[in-house]
């Protein structure tokens, strides 16, 4: 590549960046609040309906089976209707469910909905980062992946202030301030749904606002280094779903989302426990974790770029959550364990750009939609082990127990990543090889 197209291309991301990361930012924050936001109103639901505290858990978890479950055929369709569409339509479907939530009656139809809003919602991060795949070199998309979870910080960090203090609406209108909640951020959503359809592209040859030169090279740059790129399942179920790599990282995820799930959805409960009262201020101090992710968010893809090996980071912070939990499992003191939640967060949430961008420099075209849906399937599943073995732990009055789950994951994602090690060698050793065996043919 000459120096002129190297600006151009950077003149290009520059536009991409600008015109594309704050859409996006906005409708994951939406996601993250409206699957979260049930985590303010797991206390005022059990008084109110009377769900369970194990029944609580299940509910909040059961949204990542059919999440999990519809992954993959989610992603495989946005592939050929384009991610402006697809994602418009996840965005309209799932705001309306949410809104819906303002009905629950009981625990029958607080399963359903949640277990519809996750079938509604599935699809969503993975057709997000294929966005990123279509627009942004690999180079870029450690950083790029890292702001998108700026989303996920500020969810964590401004969506509990702001449920609570919709929460606050308690009786007007003769509705419980959990309905009110559900309802103002479904219709929020709604709108999202309609700004994204009418701001984003499906790729830079659509861009109004990139010259077709622009375009070309951020085409270019997007696909160079991207493998496999086949058209078709048919025949390439391993390369999209059976390569060691991918089935070691998304094992990794799975422990990394049994934590940091767990965390998300019972944080207001544990804070409400240590004697916080009142909605709002209930929202605040859980929104601390969202400081923590910010940090993590912000200071580990820094390193990442900076570090010596492709998993010295990743290591490191596995290593690290591990112990944070163990720390967690023998500390009575209500504020240091509020910190260590705060640090656990920092590292769980901070990491995940890092799995992203070592999935996405081994993936390209349909084999990037199959695969890294694939990934998030896995991982959804532990989004719904962790608050379900948490809420049966709680409901059997076992608090060791819930600190149990979290250590095991923790210490479960650490021990699989010599195998990841192993298996990104030899997945190396085989691109090396495959110029090689073309050329000889």
């Amino acid at each position: 590549m000459t120096v002129d197209s190297d600006q151009l291309h950077a003149i290009a991301s520059r536009k991409a960046a600008v015109r594309l990361l704050p859409i996006l930012c906005l409708v994951y924050f939406m996601a993250f609040v409206d699957r979260t936001n049930v985590g303010l109103a797991k206390t005022a639901l059990g008084a109110d309906v009377g769900i369970s505290a194990a029944a609580y858990g299940a509910g909040a978890g059961i949204f990542f089976l059919s999440y999990a479950l519809l992954e993959v055929p989610s992603n495989l369709i946005m592939y050929r209707v384009g991610p402006r569409r697809w994602i418009t339509r996840i965005a309209l479907t799932w705001g309306a469910i949410c809104a819906c939530m303002m009905f629950v009656q009981g625990e029958v139809s607080f399963y359903i909905l949640r277990f519809l809003l996750g079938a509604a919602e599935a699809g969503l991060f993975p057709a997000l980062m294929y966005v990123v795949t279509l627009w942004f070199s690999q180079k870029q998309r450690v950083s790029v992946v890292g702001v998108l979870y700026l989303a996920v910080c500020a969810g964590l960090g401004l969506g509990a202030p702001l449920g609570g203090a919709i929460m606050e609406l308690h009786g007007a209108g003769g509705m419980y301030g959990w309905q009110w909640m559900f309802l103002v951020e479904g219709l929020i959503t709604l709108v999202v749904a309609g700004i994204f359809w009418l701001t984003v592209p499906d790729r830079p040859s659509d861009a109004k606002w990139l010259s077709p030169q622009e375009a070309a090279v951020l085409d270019e740059r997007a696909a160079a280094g991207g493998a496999p790129a086949h058209t078709t399942l048919k025949g390439n179920l391993m390369v999209a779903f059976g390569r060691p790599f991918i089935i070691a990282l998304a094992v990794i995820y799975f422990a990394n989302q049994v934590n940091s799930v767990a965390i998300q959805y019972n944080f207001p409960s544990i804070v409400q426990s240590l004697g916080v009262e009142g909605s709002f201020r209930i929202g605040v101090v859980s929104g601390s974790i969202g400081i923590g992710a910010l940090i993590g968010v912000l200071a580990i893809p820094w390193l990442h770029r900076r570090a010596a090996g492709e998993l010295t980071v990743l290591t490191g912070v596995t290593v690290a959550t591990a112990v944070v939990a163990g720390i967690y499992t023998v500390t009575d003191a209500a504020v240091a364990r509020i910190l260590l939640i705060d640090v656990a967060m920092m590292l769980l949430i901070g990491i995940l750009p890092v799995y992203w961008s070592v999935a996405m420099a081994r993936m390209s075209g349909l084999m990037a939609a199959a695969g890294l849906a694939f990934i998030n399937t896995v991982g959804l599943l532990g989004g719904f082990t962790g608050p379900y073995l948490y809420g049966y732990a709680e409901g059997r009055g076992s608090e060791a127990g819930g600190h149990a789950v979290l250590l095991g994951a923790a210490v479960l994602g650490m021990l699989l990543v010599p195998l990841l090690a192993l298996a990104l060698r030899s997945e190396n050793r085989k691109r090396a090889t495959a110029p090689l065996m073309e050329d000889a043919r």
